[in-house]
């Protein structure tokens, strides 16, 4: 059970250059975010390749059920923003390093309404972004990345998410 004040201890790195098992990392997500496991994810993983990629996220609509039947504009955003911290943290993991990412912007535009299961996408906003962030990290030891989020249901638009995610220094 976690405790007010303590944090998690962290998931030991992959090997370098190697990325993290998605279902080995959602277990710890799980433990590490008690809220995670409310949220219907039911599948993780990498889509494109180098500065396009796309962590997509696979979810149940039952979880954040709002009094219409529809999605619940809270549990969405809530997602949206867990997201691009798991596409920074992966990102982060995946270059070996260990880093605290903490969300520093983040905005929603509701678009339609989610009225089925759904997939979620994130990627940087910039093709340019990882590169920037890289460069950040290694001149000051610290950085930030504008990740953009869509949420489809049945192939419509439901919601697009913008958010900043600063990399924090270590120590």
């Amino acid at each position: 059970m976690r405790e007010i004040g303590i944090p998690h201890p962290r998931l030991p790195l992959p090997d370098s250059g190697q990325q993290d098992d998605p279902a080995d990392f959602l277990a710890w997500l799980a433990e590490a975010i008690p809220m995670v496991e409310h949220l219907g994810i039911r599948e993780m993983r990498w889509e494109g390749a180098g500065a396009g990629e796309r962590l997509v996220w696979e979810l149940s609509l039952v979880p954040s059920l709002n009094d219409k039947g529809t999605g619940f504009g809270g549990a969405l955003a809530a997602q949206s923003t867990l997201l691009g911290w798991c596409w920074t943290t992966l990102w982060l993991r995946e270059r070996g390093l260990a880093r605290d990412v903490v969300v520093a912007e983040a905005t929603q535009r509701f678009l339609a309404p989610v009225t089925g299961n759904y997939r979620m996408t994130c990627a940087p906003e910039s093709p340019k972004g990882p590169d920037s962030l890289s460069e950040q990290l290694q001149s000051r030891g610290r950085g930030r990345i504008a990740l953009v989020q869509q949420l489809w249901s049945n192939d419509t638009l439901c919601l697009e998410a913008r958010g900043d995610y600063a990399v924090l220094p270590t120590g």
